[in-house]
């Protein structure tokens, strides 16, 4: 997988945020070299936030975001400035940009608070300061710089770099629950809602981590998994389904197999994976007429038999016997309130940030709405939710049965 090619979740988030006409944009395009952003004197030309993934050296693979004037008025700069809020919950890196020649004004003073209440590392960094008679020294995490004569850019770029936020490199799919030499079955469904020539991302990944693990992946589909099992010369370590394919997997898989899903890793990963086992058993206490938001990290396009939008609700209704409400939310969208809602069930979130995934679980348990994902709702419809979850017995044992 070349950098270009790296999932938005895995790539450090840089976010422009600022006054209209501060100089995001043109200090975008100075900062990547490129012409990514469109550049106008007319205040707010800048009206949705602007994703560009991309390589930025020293870093490597990033999603630049350029974000609407945060002094926007009027009903839609309401609506920009929320949604420029909303950039906040996935953003590694912030960059407070600041006209040179008015200094910091009251939106850019609320703008920091946002920073450091969301623990987000930040620098500001006043632009245009070709503009002024005598510019100030650049010290600690403020930066004077021009996106006009490119001044500062390169020492700019190297206080991005230098302020990423240290990664938990013991985070893993799956890579801390095995070892070198293991052998791991994965079964992968094909069918109309597989992506044509491909596995989708939390396939790919799960596979990455397997071999950075030293261990062995061996792929099949479910109505090869028996035939598999028996041709290996050792046991797996583990088998790990698509959730999709659960119920029968679990039965032709022997009990002294550890087994999971792609959805519970990737959830786990994510940092949902306890909220969302504590929070399944609220589709026992459903009525009808409750609201169950589903939120998926991606947009895609909708098949017959999509998962989030089709089949968990069919099977959910069938499981509860209620006449359940259901609202769809995709990609950056997500409900500030959650009090409309009896239920949050939302996909693992491989596209996604963990911050994102992170900020999205707290909403919910703050708000004290029980939210879960798709793999820990379908093993539990199907009563396979503690065999599922044995590789994680701190997990395990805050399941409400």
């Amino acid at each position: 997988m070349g950098l270009n090619d790296t999932p938005s979740g895995e790539r450090i988030h840089i976010g422009f945020f600022g006054r209209r006409n501060a100089g995001k944009s043109s200090l975008v395009n100075a900062v990547t070299g490129q012409d990514l952003a469109v550049v106008s004197d007319v205040l707010g030309t800048t009206t949705d936030p602007v994703y560009k993934a991309m390589e930025l050296l020293p870093l490597g693979p990033v999603m630049i975001i350029d974000t609407p004037g945060f002094d926007d008025v009027g009903s839609l700069g309401e609506l920009r400035v929320r949604k420029t809020k909303n950039v906040l919950n996935k953003t590694d890196i912030a960059i407070l940009v600041v006209d040179a020649t008015e200094g910091l004004q009251v939106c850019d003073r609320e703008l920091l608070d946002l920073f450091k209440a969301k623990n987000i590392a930040h620098i500001i960094v006043y632009n245009k300061c070709d503009l002024l008679r005598e510019v100030p020294p650049s010290e600690g995490n403020v930066m004077y710089v021009s996106a006009e004569t490119k001044s500062g850019i390169y020492e700019l770029k190297e206080k991005i770099a230098a302020s990423v936020p240290n990664e938990d490199m013991t985070l893993r799919l799956v890579g801390d629950l095995i070892n070198p030499g293991d052998f791991l079955v994965l079964v992968v469904p094909i069918d109309k809602a597989a992506p044509k020539g491909r596995l989708i991302l939390p396939q790919q990944q799960t596979i990455r981590d397997i071999l950075e693990a030293n261990a062995i992946s061996i792929v099949c589909k479910e109505s090869e998994l028996t035939q598999t099992l028996a041709g290996l010369a050792q046991k797996p370590a583990m088998v790990i389904t698509d959730s999709q394919v659960f119920a029968r997997v679990s039965a032709e898989t022997p009990a002294d197999i550890p087994l999971t899903s792609f959805s519970i890793l990737m959830a786990r990963y994510k940092g949902l994976l306890e909220a969302a086992v504590k929070g399944v058993a609220a589709i026992n206490h459903l009525k009808d007429g409750d609201v169950i938001l589903m939120a998926e990290g991606c947009t895609h396009h909708r098949q017959c038999d999509d998962i989030g939008s089709v089949k968990i609700p069919c099977w959910l209704k069938e499981y509860t016997k209620k006449d359940l409400v259901f609202k769809t939310v995709s990609g950056t969208e997500f409900p500030d309130d959650l009090s409309p809602y009896a239920l949050v069930i939302h996909c693992g979130g491989c596209m996604l940030k963990e911050r994102e995934m992170r900020y999205r679980t707290k909403c919910a348990v703050d708000q004290d709405i029980p939210i879960t994902n798709y793999g820990t709702l379908i093993a539990y419809m199907q009563g396979i939710l503690p065999r599922s979850l044995e590789i994680f017995p701190d997990i395990l044992a805050g399941l409400n049965l």
